[in-house]
């Protein structure tokens, strides 16, 4: 186990800072077993990149395989239903199914209807920005970058105001059973809020379907088309996956971004003194420091990478963190570059499962990062941030800002 003497999912001090770790993988080769996960580690970019587009390998199994058939174990009975919220949102099925539930949610993600709500998300950046600078501070992750996305895309189910603090923490709990062998306590808190959340999305599908509004779960409902039709199962599923993941990448952006910039006052300086290089400081702080460090493919039949043959039943984990600081493509990958023009970060994943949402969390991101330039040019941290303890959805427990 030599091989991974600095790579340790469970150390505080590799999650800290994954990415030398990340450099001795790529080193030591294209593909490599680890024991304590069961997983074949791919920490370059030009095999993730070719991998997430390689339909020998999905998301999920079970529409070929028992789980008998592909040796793997079914998961226990008292984690249903979570299991059953998320096994049926779109990022973890494959065609025909994936194919027709992403066309049908795409519909409210085209270029047209993101533009459209421009002014919304810039509007509600300036207001929580507002109230931090009057504040004269406070916790950057709590008071902007949790309530602007999650407002957001809870705007764009109509989910009403009133009903939105819970949405962060049953996310939290049900995104913790994503890290590596999380424990029997994690599991329980994702079953908990599992039931919650998914009670919760049926009793507001049952209100729209009485009384339909101009929101996505009233056009979910109202896709008459057979071939498009959602089961119920389906639509509480996708709605929790649209709450999930509309916030959490764009959230642990946002603080994993503005302490980078904090411990790196000459980048910051020049991005206080050009606004015009946010568009490409969103696309170098996504790569700097990876929202989501690892994500997972079944292999559904053998594949070779450099002459090792991953046989099926095998589950494959593709290191975003390693693969966004590969010298092989990006120039001095270690270094914050604010202006990087050539930058194919793969942080919104690729192939069928790229995200839907890349567009509004661009739009998001760039909104709160200019409005906290533009209103809060002084913003200083007030004490070193504490690491979330999770490995894969690499975050903060907080920001502490004065102005």
């Amino acid at each position: 186990m030599a091989v991974f003497d600095s790579f340790d999912p469970w150390d505080p001090a590799f999650v800290a800072d994954p990415y030398p770790a990340y450099a001795e993988l790529r080193a030591r080769g294209r593909v490599l077993y680890y024991e304590p996960s069961d997983q074949w580690l791919v920490p370059h970019h030009a095999d993730v990149s070719a991998l997430l587009r390689d339909r020998r390998l999905g998301r999920t199994y079970v529409h070929r395989f028992t789980h008998e058939e592909f040796g793997r174990t079914p998961p226990p009975p008292e984690h249903e239903p979570f299991h059953t919220l998320n096994d049926h949102g779109m990022l973890d099925l494959e065609p025909p199914d994936h194919t027709r539930i992403r066309r049908l949610v795409s519909k409210a993600f085209t270029p047209r209807t993101v533009e459209r709500l421009k002014p919304y998300v810039r509007s509600l950046a300036d207001e929580l920005v507002g109230d931090l600078v009057a504040a004269g501070g406070g916790d950057l992750l709590t008071d902007v970058a949790e309530p602007l996305p999650v407002a957001v895309i809870a705007e764009m189910l109509g989910i009403p105001e009133s009903d939105r603090a819970p949405l962060r923490p049953w996310s939290a709990d049900i995104c913790g059973m994503y890290e590596l062998n999380p424990s029997e306590e994690t599991a329980a808190r994702a079953v908990r809020a599992s039931l919650e959340f998914s009670e919760y999305l049926r009793t507001l599908i049952a209100a729209r379907r009485k009384t339909p509004g101009d929101d996505l779960v009233s056009a979910l409902i109202a896709a008459h088309d057979e071939d498009d039709r959602l089961t119920e199962q389906e639509m509480v599923s996708t709605c929790a996956l649209l709450l999930n993941a509309g916030h959490e990448a764009t959230v642990n952006t946002t603080v994993n971004g503005w302490w980078a910039l904090f411990r790196d006052p000459a980048q910051l300086a020049a991005l206080r003194a050009d606004h015009s290089l946010v568009p490409t400081a969103v696309e170098e702080l996504m790569r700097y420091d990876t929202p989501l460090q690892l994500f997972e493919r079944w292999v559904l039949d053998e594949i070779d990478i450099d002459g090792t043959t991953i046989p099926r039943g095998a589950e494959v984990a593709m290191l975003f963190g390693s693969a966004n600081h590969d010298p092989a493509v990006f120039t001095a990958p270690d270094r914050l570059d604010l202006a990087r023009r050539d930058n194919p970060h793969i942080s919104f994943s690729a192939g069928i499962h790229y995200c839907i949402g890349a567009p509004l969390a661009r739009i998001e991101l760039a909104a709160s990062m200019t409005a906290l330039l533009e209103h809060a040019p002084t913003l200083r941290p007030t004490a070193e941030p504490e690491r979330t303890p999770n490995f894969v959805i690499r975050g903060l427990k907080g920001l502490a800002v004065e102005v």
